[in-house]
């Protein structure tokens, strides 16, 4: 027997009711995944923005809309507008009056959606001009914020030319299209941001006068910037299949205390070479520094260019020392003239004449060390071999570059004191050369003590080698320094008493290391400096440079 099923009326319209939820259900779903299909496809922030807009106004059936964003400090850095079927940008000065005066604004003020069913009714709602013209016919308006993690990212306005259109449902879906908006937006404006500060730091990185190296750890290269391709000689594409070991030698090493130490810390500077693609070679200060990016590690070399300070420092060196041996000649007749002119005057002990002529002697005799220091500097520098004499007696050294800046100790009222051991042991050394650097440090040290201060001088020995000091109560030597001060033409302050060139104490580290010896400073007690330097007894003869 079959059965028969009826509907009664009331039944018939509570099931076309529920189909008429559902499908509105299922339309809102369509609208809200056909928007965010839509937004997914694009991170460029305009094109986001005028997605937005488009979907908005043709599932609402908008006639005019417009979006504004914000950025972090609550202003607007970018808009559109829809009108008459077309997306355009607008002025700034139309998105300030919006802001200030139109419903946007309310809605930025109170982050809340504003529904206005008759625009001629709600004072929140400001007529302005579209395309120069003001349209002031009665419509309905709808603006809702567009949020993003509680932030207020802008605030999107739609417009229908009838009055009471836009209603709760309309808000609703308007308010889900844009939370999906928020985030479409938030991602464009992140990568907006990330491509500006790309684009900055790769303008900076280009921009640098100085080739730059940007390698792995292993030294491959990875990124060069546009000065490195101008100097080097080679292409992109052929510095990209490269090490840096391939352009500098001395890079092997430096990978390896990259390697070892991994500290952000990580420095070195230092002089080296950059070969060329044209085989030439081209005098270069490194830096190189490690760098820790996105888990990856990374090591940047810079070259500074300094063939024209060392073009510099080549003529300057060739012009010294043709000036230098050019005052040797004229120096040896000045000397030999007071040695005929001292045996034909009768001196007075202590008279006048006598001092004049002392006062002659010991300026002849400074200028001949001086000289003689100078064109050391460039013989041993050359790597010239220097003449030992064998059982030179250092206590005797000693006395000898005290007598000759006695004068200077005794103007200056320096307590001078000589520290040595009762039993000497003759050494092997160049007596000359020696007693010159005890001269240069004797006579830096009386300069820079205080008057009526105090110097010491003295030696020990130190199993196979003898280690000589010199101690002075003056201003000291930061430690910062102590490095610098041995290298030539360096002088801590140019503003301090004593004035020169700078080469003195780079001749003494030149004349040790030909005597395979060494030189430094420190701290004195209480106060001042204490130079000291090791001597090998019969050592080798020269010991190879830091």
């Amino acid at each position: 027997m079959k059965k028969s099923y009826y509907l009664t009326q009331d039944q018939g319209s509570s099931i076309t009711l529920e189909n008429k939820l559902v499908n509105e259900d299922r339309s809102f779903l369509e609208i809200l995944y056909n928007v965010s299909r839509e937004l997914t496809g694009s991170l460029d922030l305009h094109e986001v923005l005028t997605r937005v807009l488009v979907l908005s106004a043709r599932n609402l059936e908008a006639e005019r809309a417009s979006l504004i964003v914000l950025d972090t400090a609550g202003k607007p850095m970018d808009a559109v507008v829809l009108y008459h079927g077309e997306v355009t940008s607008t002025d700034p000065q139309f998105i300030a009056d919006v802001i200030r005066t139109g419903l946007a604004g309310w809605v930025k003020l109170n982050r809340l959606p504003a529904l206005v069913t008759d625009t001629h009714n709600d004072e929140r709602w400001i007529d302005l001009p579209y395309d120069g013209k003001v349209v002031s016919d009665p419509k309905s308006a709808l603006c809702v914020p567009v949020m993003m993690k509680d932030q207020l990212t802008g605030m999107l306005t739609l417009v229908h030319p009838q009055i009471n259109y836009f209603n709760a449902g309309h808000q609703k879906l308007l308010q889900s299209i844009t939370d999906i908006a928020g985030i479409a937006i938030h991602n464009a404006l992140l990568y907006h941001d990330l491509e500006q500060n790309r684009n900055l730091y790769r303008g900076l990185f280009e921009g640098v006068a100085d080739p730059i190296f940007v390698t792995s750890v292993d030294g491959q290269i990875e990124e060069v910037n546009k000065r490195a391709l101008e100097v080097s000689g080679y292409s992109r594409r052929e510095l990209l299949k490269m090490k840096i070991t391939d352009l500098e030698n001395r890079a092997q090493k430096i990978l390896g205390s990259v390697s070892a130490e991994k500290t952000r810390d990580f420095f070195k500077r230092y002089e080296s070479r950059l070969l060329l693609k044209s085989k030439d070679e081209l005098p270069v200060e490194v830096r190189v520094s490690w760098n820790e990016v996105f888990d990856r590690n990374f090591v940047l070399w810079v070259f500074n260019d300094i063939s024209e300070q060392k073009q510099l420092e080549l003529m300057r060196e060739s012009m010294a020392a043709m000036i230098y041996h050019d005052l040797r000649s004229p120096l040896a007749n000045i000397i030999s003239s007071l040695e005929l002119v001292s045996d034909a005057v009768s001196r007075d002990e202590g008279g006048q004449t006598d001092q004049l002529m002392q006062i002659a002697e010991r300026s002849c005799a400074h200028m001949q060390r001086l000289l003689s220091s100078l064109l050391d500097v460039n013989r041993l520098e050359t790597g010239q071999a220097i003449i030992k004499q064998p059982g030179v007696n250092l206590s005797v050294l000693i006395d000898e570059a005290i007598e000759i800046i006695s004068p200077l100790v005794s103007s200056r009222e320096i307590d001078l004191e000589k520290l040595v051991p009762v039993d000497i042991d003759p050494i092997e050394v160049d007596a000359d050369m020696i007693k010159r650097v005890l001269i240069n440090l004797l006579e830096n040290a009386v300069k820079y003590s205080p008057l009526c201060g105090r110097v010491t001088v003295g030696f020990k020995p130190d199993g196979e080698s003898v280690l000589v000091f010199v101690e002075d109560q003056g201003p000291g030597i930061p430690e910062a320094a102590r490095a610098r001060i041995f290298m030539k033409y360096v002088r801590l302050d140019a503003d301090r008493r004593s004035k020169g060139l700078g080469l003195g104490l780079a001749f003494c580290r030149l004349a040790l290391q030909a005597h395979g010896g060494t030189i430094w400073v420190e701290n004195n007690t209480p106060v001042g400096s204490r130079f000291v330097f090791r001597l090998p007894i019969g050592g080798q003869q020269r010991s190879e440079e830091a």
